[in-house]
């Protein structure tokens, strides 16, 4: 497995990886209407190429497969990070969150935040993220349970 920076025709690949992986790996813990709600199987792939290039965005390749993605912004908001349902338990995701909180921590973040799905939860506790809040994310009209988790790097 590498870890590379995005590219802008990376997108129509992480859109489909996004919505695979939502519809199979949270299956688990989200009924089909709310998995449904969260990933409808169509992202303005404008709107995600523009946001995806305004944060730092890597993306992880596994023998010529993009197995993984995830991307974070300056203040160490970390806004998506998706495994393919093919590579998951192997440390992509790790390695992703890790190699972000690297690039952007050194730029002046003091802590990294995220909502995290009940499914992604364990990984971000593992990784040292503790749990703020319970949070309601309201999609297409339909409720879904997350996580806003915090990961204080620097005491300032």
């Amino acid at each position: 497995m590498f870890i590379r920076e995005y590219k802008a025709d990376d997108c129509p690949l992480l859109a489909q990886l996004f919505y695979d992986t939502v519809h199979t790996v949270n299956a688990k813990d989200y009924t089909k209407e709310q998995l449904d709600a969260w990933a409808p199987g169509h992202v303005n792939l404008d709107e995600w190429n523009h946001s995806f290039l305004e944060h730092t965005t890597l993306v992880a390749v596994w023998n010529g497969v993009i197995a993984g993605f995830a991307d974070m912004d300056k203040s160490g908001y970390l806004d998506r990070l998706f495994v393919n349902k093919d590579y998951q338990g192997v440390g992509i995701a790790t390695a992703l969150v890790t190699e972000l909180e690297r690039r952007v921590g050194q730029n002046s973040a003091v802590c990294f935040e995220t909502y995290a799905s009940v499914t992604a939860k364990p990984l971000f506790e593992k990784l040292g993220y503790t749990v703020q809040a319970e949070n309601i994310a309201v999609r297409r009209g339909v409720s879904l349970v997350n996580f806003r988790m915090a990961k204080v790097i620097s005491e300032t």
